[in-house]
């Protein structure tokens, strides 16, 4: 099958395309034909050998961790009646990149009908974030919210479940072009935190979810009401606020932890893609590369041009 292999750690060259075996379904597993695979912030930080990594990688290795398309073979254990079923899943941290996967079948997600396969792989990872962090906040209707990175796969998503929840929705994003996207998804403000004097422009707020970390973030919890909460889900800015909890503590502002079981990521992930087949969240995907083209991915999201979700194309026409 085709892959992209992780031949050592570095700049994205390294991720170089070539043939790998065909993976076999162990007990308990099942093989995807795989159509979409989702890239993520965290994977460049991860290939470059940098940044917190959920998975250590060892190269040579297949990377990537979201895979959507149909199951075409089961192992040992798994009801056979999964076969031709489309589906989203996590790998595990590797194995992604390629044209067929093996994954746990407990681990699978059915694509609801009504529901494209690459907007399900768009949502397989940041719709379980962007409803947890939504949760953990829970900004009441008519508090003022503000959402840093607001033109990145997650924040897309907050502004549009924020909006839902009735409040006011000022979208802070790093350059007039993605000040654009929050604003067509329903935002009421949008501010570029690139511009200096950003935070005066944005106002105070209720809740802060901060996506971009370091100077930015610090600044925005400057913005946080007494009552307020802030909670982060990225750091774009490479560190995260690191605000101290005693002057939180001072000022009244909660800074939220998120906390979640398995079963509860879970159930956010299906939150995110039932609202999406229901046509009340809606993923933007900005970019799209084919399989071979997981370097040039890799450069767009960290030279900090793209916006929305990327996805690699695995199929070929």
């Amino acid at each position: 099958m085709r892959a992209v292999w992780l031949k050592e750690f570095g700049g994205p060259e390294v991720l170089v395309p070539e043939e790998a075996p065909d993976p076999v379904p162990g007990e308990g597993q099942v093989l995807i034909e795989v159509e979409f695979v989702n890239i993520t912030f965290v994977e460049t930080q991860m290939r470059a050998g940098t940044g917190p990594a959920p998975v250590k990688l060892e190269p040579p290795v297949i990377p990537g961790n979201g895979v959507g398309g149909v199951v075409t073979a089961v192992g040992a254990g798994v009801d056979g009646r999964l076969v031709g079923r489309r589906v989203v899943s996590s790998t595990g941290g590797t194995g992604a990149y390629a044209e067929k996967a093996a994954v746990d079948a407990k681990g699978l997600f059915d694509v609801p009908d009504g529901l494209a396969l690459d907007d399900a792989v768009a949502l397989l990872a940041d719709g379980r974030t962007a409803t947890m962090m939504l949760r953990a906040a829970d900004p009441r209707p008519g508090e003022r919210v503000l959402v840093e990175a607001a033109a990145g796969g997650v924040g897309t998503l907050l502004v549009q479940l924020a909006k839902a929840r009735g409040t006011t929705v000022v979208a802070a994003a790093g350059g007039a072009h993605k000040t654009e996207v929050p604003m067509r998804l329903g935002a009421d403000e949008a501010v570029d935190y690139r511009e200096p004097g950003w935070a005066e422009k944005a106002g105070t707020v209720d809740v802060v979810f901060d996506g971009v970390g370091g100077d930015v973030a610090r600044e925005a919890f400057t913005l946080v009401r007494p009552k307020g909460r802030m909670v982060s889900f990225g750091l774009a800015s490479g560190e995260w606020a690191s605000v101290p909890e005693e002057q939180a503590a001072e000022r009244g502002v909660t800074l939220v932890q998120p906390k979640a079981t398995p079963e509860q990521l879970r159930e956010f992930t299906i939150s995110a893609l039932h609202e999406a087949a229901q046509g009340r969240l809606r993923p933007v995907i900005g970019q799209r590369f084919p399989l071979e083209g997981a370097a040039d991915a890799h450069r767009a999201i960290e030279s900090r041009s793209t916006v929305g979700k990327t996805l690699l194309e695995v199929r070929r026409a």
